[in-house]
């Protein structure tokens, strides 16, 4: 199992995501969605990489891809984001009873639920008290082929993924991941490896340690 520390930088989330996509680079931690899980069906394996920190309100997490292809056809919240070029955050709450998944594509529209796992899952409104900026604009882009460069961040309030601002834990369990169901080149990747048979990123029991400086 991976882990990595969170550092904290007083008025992260205050300063508005474009300056937290900046601070990011230079005071967060850096990891890498780099595991191809299922090389024999889904080999391909575009670059990408994230910095995560927090402050007394919440997370920070960008992510940085270059790669084949860019598809964005889900131009609001709470749709098929997982279809486009994607990346995501699946974090589980202190108690261990259910975890919460932002999904978030290249434009920055984000999917959010909530449950124990894949099936029965409830999708969250408050998804948009999530800030978040994309260095491309917010409009259907659909390009097969092509090396295409992006980034995301989003920031996120502790009171969506169940922790007191006032008692955060000592650690999360979480994973990050890259995938385009309907891109040209179909990619699934991990930060913390997943050891299932075909693609499932429902699975928490396969999360890495995120631990609360």
């Amino acid at each position: 199992m991976k882990s990595i520390t969170v550092p904290f930088v007083d008025g992260l989330m205050a300063g508005g995501p474009e300056r937290a996509l900046e601070t990011l680079q230079l005071r967060g931690q850096r990891f890498d969605v780099n595991e191809v899980n299922w090389p024999g069906s889904y080999p391909y394996a575009p670059v990408c990489a994230g910095f995560i920190a927090r402050d007394d309100s919440g997370l920070a997490v960008s992510f940085h891809v270059s790669g084949l292809d860019l598809r964005a056809v889900n131009l609001e919240d709470n749709m098929h984001q997982w279809e486009d070029s994607t990346v995501e955050f699946f974090v589980q709450d202190p108690s261990g009873e259910v975890y919460y998944n932002f999904e978030m594509n290249c434009i920055g529209t984000i999917l959010s639920a909530v449950g124990a796992g894949r099936s029965n899952r409830t999708v969250r409104p408050a998804v948009s008290s999530v800030k978040r900026f994309s260095t491309l604009p917010k409009e259907k882009i659909e390009i097969e082929g092509g090396i295409h460069s992006w980034s995301v961040v989003e920031l996120i309030p502790y009171e969506l993924i169940g922790v007191d601002p006032q008692v955060v834990p000592e650690f999360l369990m979480a994973n990050f991941y890259k995938c385009g169901d309907l891109t040209a080149h179909p990619h699934f990747l991990s930060w913390n490896r997943i050891g299932t048979p075909g693609p499932d990123f429902h699975r928490p029991e396969f999360f890495g340690k995120l631990i609360l400086k």
